[in-house]
């Protein structure tokens, strides 16, 4: 959790680049180029910016590290992170500050590379195949575990049971279809879309083995 956490913060920053491309949100407003994928994109970040828990609104975000204190994990490094960034301090210096996990900062470098794009096509197919279509079926196999070996993570066994029904049912078939409107028929677009879903599942695929890499030796 202490190396996951920043996958699930980092996941807002693609979020909200894609939101802000797809929509509309300087003043003057003007309407989206992309009236259906704007729609799309508003729907995932209402969701994740502020679903509905117990009497009120939370952001995934927070829901992880409440779920992070539940079960005893050390939140000090996301914490600096957030505090280094917000203090102006450049992503790398950041991460190097906060002395974040060795596999969660070249997450995070890898996720801020790709934002520096600035393509939407690309960027998008990374958040749709690196995260939104991928978590249903990883976090399932992390519930059947977590039930059997673990007690006192009822809030992070939400999570993942939260995760599971949104993105399985809702968001991941509504990203593929904003994946669709960007690239539409052109071939050159796709490629280029099939390689940043490439680089993004090696991406989430070193950050598991770093993962376990450290689990492995403590």
């Amino acid at each position: 959790m202490q190396s996951h956490v920043f996958a699930v913060w980092d996941f807002m920053s693609l979020l909200k680049w894609l939101q802000r491309y797809l929509t509309c949100v300087t003043v003057p407003w003007v309407p989206s180029a992309y009236p259906q994928a704007s729609r799309l994109i508003n729907e995932i970040v209402l969701g994740e910016e502020s679903d509905t828990f117990a009497s009120g609104f939370i952001s995934h975000f927070e829901l992880y590290l409440r779920a992070m204190n539940e079960a005893g994990a050390d939140t000090s490094a996301i914490r600096k992170l957030l505090a280094e960034l917000v203090a102006g301090s450049p992503m790398k210096a950041a991460l190097q500050l906060a002395e974040v996990p060795a596999e969660a900062a070249a997450f995070v470098l890898s996720t801020f590379e790709l934002l520096q794009t600035e393509q939407p096509h690309v960027i998008a197919a990374a958040f749709t195949f690196g995260r939104e279509d991928l978590i249903p079926d990883m976090f399932r196999a992390m519930v059947k575990d977590l039930r059997r070996h673990f007690e006192g993570v009822a809030l992070f066994d939400y999570y993942l049971e939260r995760h599971i029904e949104v993105d399985g049912e809702s968001h991941g078939p509504l990203a593929l279809q904003m994946v669709q409107q960007l690239c539409g028929n052109d071939e050159a677009k796709w490629r280029e879309a099939a390689r940043a879903a490439e680089l993004a599942l090696q991406a989430r695929l070193a950050l598991w083995d770093g993962i376990a890499d450290r689990i492995g030796a403590a």
